[in-house]
């Protein structure tokens, strides 16, 4: 198996918990992309247009800090990237994530949980930011187990 490295942005909590199951069955390591600043409840309140995140999701160069490091990428062959759909996306954080990092021939799959919307064209959007990586099919996790979870990564041949 390849080193897996399971990378997840979580504003309340959901994917993080998926994050962590993921590792599980994927045995995989795990690390949270944290932002430099957190995020308060009022930063995360969508229905503010001056909100920060809403600030943020409406910045196309918006990419806020990341508090952490991971200190060896080149440890890792396979990224799954997850995060919560903002906006019909990823949050801007992730693409912060992506950037910092050389993903040359490595394969990336994205991963996301949400309340109601799909993927849509998030990978599109995230393509850009690891252009040299080989990004697989990703999808919405909901209600998954931990066995669902080992039968994905394992179709994914990863």
């Amino acid at each position: 198996m390849s080193n897996i490295l399971v990378a997840y942005f979580s504003a309340g909590g959901t994917t993080g918990r998926t994050a962590k199951l993921l590792a599980k069955a994927a045995g995989a390591e795990l690390f949270e992309i944290q932002p430099k600043a957190p995020y308060t409840a009022a930063d995360l309140d969508w229905t503010n247009k001056k909100s920060r995140s809403s600030l943020e999701m409406n910045d196309p160069a918006s990419r806020p800090e990341i508090e952490s490091r991971i200190a060896d990428m080149g440890a890792f062959d396979t990224v799954f990237v997850g995060f919560p759909i903002w906006w019909y996306t990823a949050p801007t954080i992730v693409k912060t994530f992506l950037e910092s990092y050389d993903f040359a021939g490595k394969t990336i799959v994205p991963f996301a949980t949400s309340g109601g919307s799909g993927l849509g064209r998030t990978a599109d959007a995230l393509r850009p930011c690891a252009p040299d990586a080989v990004w697989k099919t990703g999808k919405v996790l909901r209600g998954e187990t931990e066995t669902s979870l080992k039968n994905w990564v394992e179709s994914l041949g990863v």
